[in-house]
């Protein structure tokens, strides 16, 4: 049974589960509070998220820093407790030795090596067990981690930083700066919460971008760097290449390119990712998702050109779009940020509903989710 305060506390579960994002992988991004009841007020004696690199899990880092004190309380858990034997021993039977009374969780694991085993255990040994507690929120949190289990593919988000009327450059391709600093900084953190940001090779070409994440402090959080490159067109002089061995590049390409130049990017570090083409010949997105995911990746950062995004959405791949918009308008001459898409009618246009706007000083952040 829900009790009035399970909410709070799951959301402060979910606000610690959030700290792992972009670290975890291939892992889900875990939050857990201790609680105990043995007043008036309930109060928080253990709290833990899962560690980078995906261990310890978040349950583990709760009762260790709750200690004793975890015998006969809650614990309010964002995802069903582990119950299979890995790298480290089930989070369910932790709980257990610990002698917690209750848990509360937020979802089941979509693991098939869980999957409600967790639950179940811990309900077996006479353990209450309360579900679907901010089941929603639970899910958006990790829907990387959902989406690697169900469909095979990373979370796939769009950032896109344009004018008003949706141009990212001018028609000479004038593009530094459309929106201000404020807007950057938020953008860089996006970098900072997924495993890995991609590009199309044009844009890893003309802008020769680096692809870190520059916000003091978190240099150590720079994703995996991905190109979808074809046909291995990007410079081995490119800053991405020249820093691979730093920060993990991949290049998505199509098989049978030059042994030679294959070997070039490979001797500097580059990881070369061969990907099927489709039936119009160029790269199949849904197959180079896979291959993503296939590594551990689960969120994926999608920062351009237009025909990657427009490849990306016109597949339905894209689950959100984070747009930044400068209170400027270039006009029809500029670069769209989303190249052609050929819809004919309108009833066939991908859709998205809005989830939140921010305000960044003179610009605006609109954050969107595809509509199921």
């Amino acid at each position: 049974m829900v009790r009035p305060y399970d909410t709070q506390f799951m959301k402060m579960a979910l606000a610690l589960a959030e700290r792992g994002l972009g670290q975890v992988a291939p892992n889900p991004a875990v939050g857990c509070v201790i609680v105990r009841e043995d007043g008036d007020r309930p109060r928080v004696v253990g709290r833990g998220w899962t560690q980078p690199g995906g261990r310890p899990h978040a349950e583990t880092e709760a009762l260790r820093r709750a200690g004793a004190l975890a015998k006969g309380a809650t614990a309010y858990v964002s995802l069903e407790p582990c119950s299979h034997h890995g790298k480290t021993g089930p989070c369910a039977e932790a709980l257990i030795e610990a002698g917690i009374r209750r848990v509360v969780g937020a979802l089941a694991d979509p693991n098939p090596a869980v999957a409600g085993r967790g639950f179940a255990l811990l309900q077996a040994k006479g353990i209450d067990v309360t579900e679907n507690v901010c089941a929603a929120d639970a899910h958006y949190l990790n829907e990387g981690f959902f989406l690697a289990m169900s469909e095979k593919r990373p979370l796939v988000t769009l950032k896109i930083a344009s004018s008003l009327d949706g141009r990212i450059a001018t028609h000479d391709g004038h593009s530094q700066w459309i929106t201000g600093d404020r807007a950057r900084e938020r953008g860089q953190l996006l970098r900072a919460t997924h495993d890995a940001i991609m590009v199309g090779s044009a844009t890893a070409i003309v802008d020769d971008p680096e692809l870190t994440c520059r916000l003091p402090g978190l240099g150590d959080r720079s994703p995996v760097r991905i190109v979808a490159d074809g046909r291995l067109r990007l410079p081995l002089t490119s800053k991405l290449v020249r820093d691979a061995r730093k920060v993990p590049v991949w290049l998505l390409t199509l098989p049978g390119s030059e042994a030679q130049r294959r070997k070039a990017f490979e001797d500097c570090g580059v990881t070369l990712i061969e990907v099927e083409a489709g039936e119009n010949g160029v790269m199949d997105m849904r197959n180079a998702l896979e291959a993503i995911a296939e590594r551990g990746i689960t969120r994926l950062l999608v920062e351009g050109g237009s025909r990657l995004a427009a490849s990306l959405v016109l597949a339905r791949l894209v689950d959100r779009i984070e747009w930044f918009r400068a209170p400027k308008v270039i006009g029809g001459d500029g670069y769209p940020a989303i190249a052609a898409l050929g819809v004919k009618n309108l009833d066939n246009a991908p859709m998205f509903d809005l989830r939140e706007t921010v305000t960044l000083g003179e610009d605006s952040l609109a954050s969107y989710v595809l509509r199921s």
